[in-house]
């Protein structure tokens, strides 16, 4: 007797794929349809090239980036199951939302600037959409809670490119040098590194920029290439696939949306400095930071910079507001977790690479560092 024929799920997929973060999202919701016979109908537009469910689709259920209130009302209209995968439209009762955790995204800015040195910060935020002012609002409230002032540049809504390239231009001018700057995401982050290009305004000793995303061919092509934010983007099409499984199956939505921290910092030439006025200490960070994989010691660090411990533990608290010990520790992990990110070595491998006494040791490290085991980390990386 043949078991009776399992009816085809229908999934409409609403999310730009021009940048990494969208292709990501949607290959994680690719291959979750794949294990479970979804049929997805993937970013269909409309004449005017807007994304849009055609007339006449019988679906169950959508993965959206809502991103403004006009496809907000078209997906409503659907009277489907929905998740939002983005944070740029109002949060409704009637849609799920996994989302980046803004408050994780700035933590993560802010300590790569300072960690560098900077003392001076600003925030680019441009009228892009609502997003833009969530995220500037998260940098502002971190950098104020850690006591410095953030400056932020906004625009009008539809301001032209030649005012606000003046404007920009006068906000840069404006501030005290050196100055770390987010920018949220790599579109305004570019813009920025051409408004200081064009006005000889040096990146990164005057202005160093990061971007709240990542983008391989955006960050890469600009001169200097741009530091970025890898937001776990695999882990938010995946973790959405996953709800819109249990939404389409009649639970109940969710009234509060699923934060997904970010991946790592990719840092590259827009932050490549030391803003210290402080030449030993300058000597100290390089020395750390080209000796990671080692197990270095304090000790070591001084003699490089031909100073005393003492001395050395003194500058690093009044300038870095931290020891040299864990200055060395993070950088060391940090290491670590970009051969787990970017390699398939094998943990004990890596304890072996980077001089760590054991693979347990290196476990328990990490594990209280990141709050989570490199094998953990490993698995979330898509």
């Amino acid at each position: 007797m043949q078991s009776p024929k399992r009816s085809t799920v229908h999934v409409g997929v609403l999310v730009d794929t021009e940048d990494s973060w969208g292709r990501n999202i949607v290959e994680s919701v690719c291959r979750f349809a794949q294990s479970h016979e979804w049929t997805l109908l993937l970013s269909p537009r409309d004449r005017h090239g807007k994304l849009r469910i055609p007339n006449g689709w019988q679906g169950h259920g959508v993965v959206a980036a809502l991103r403004n209130r006009a496809l907000v009302r078209h997906v409503r209209e659907l009277g489907v199951s929905v998740v939002d995968v983005s944070s740029a439209s109002k949060r409704e009762k009637w849609f799920g939302r996994i989302q980046t955790d803004d408050s994780a995204r700035a933590k993560m800015a802010v300590e790569h600037l300072v960690e560098r040195g900077v003392q001076h910060f600003a925030c680019y935020a441009p009228s892009i959409g609502r997003y833009s002012d969530q995220r500037a609002r998260e940098i502002q409230a971190y950098v104020s809670g850690i006591g410095y002032r953030c400056d932020t540049y906004t625009s009008k809504p539809g301001q032209q490119w030649l005012t606000n390239h003046r404007d920009v231009r006068r906000w840069l001018k404006k501030l005290p040098k050196p100055v770390g700057i987010f920018a949220g995401d790599p579109y305004p982050a570019r813009q920025l590194v051409e408004v200081c290009m064009m006005n000889s305004i040096r990146v990164p000793d005057e202005v160093a920029i990061i971007a709240g995303d990542d983008d391989d061919l955006l960050c890469h092509i600009a001169t200097p290439q741009i530091s970025s934010i890898e937001l776990a983007s695999h882990r938010i099409g995946e973790a959405a696939a996953k709800l819109l499984k249990r939404l389409m199956k009649g639970a109940a939505v969710p009234q509060k949306p699923t934060l997904i921290p970010p991946i790592r910092i990719r840092a590259r030439q827009s932050t490549d400095l030391f803003a210290i006025d402080d030449d030993s200490l300058k000597v100290a960070l390089r020395f750390i930071r080209e000796h990671a994989a080692t197990n270095m010691g304090v000790t070591d660090v001084a003699s490089a910079c031909h100073i005393s411990r003492r001395l050395l533990e003194q500058k690093f608290r009044t300038h870095l507001e931290c020891s040299p010990a864990e200055a060395i520790r993070k950088t060391r992990l940090e290491h670590v977790r970009r051969l787990l990110h970017d390699t398939e070595k094998t943990v004990t491998a890596i304890a072996l690479e980077c001089d760590f006494s054991s693979t347990a040791s290196l476990c328990q490290a990490f594990q209280k560092h990141f709050g989570q085991s490199p094998g953990q980390f490993r698995s979330n990386r898509k």
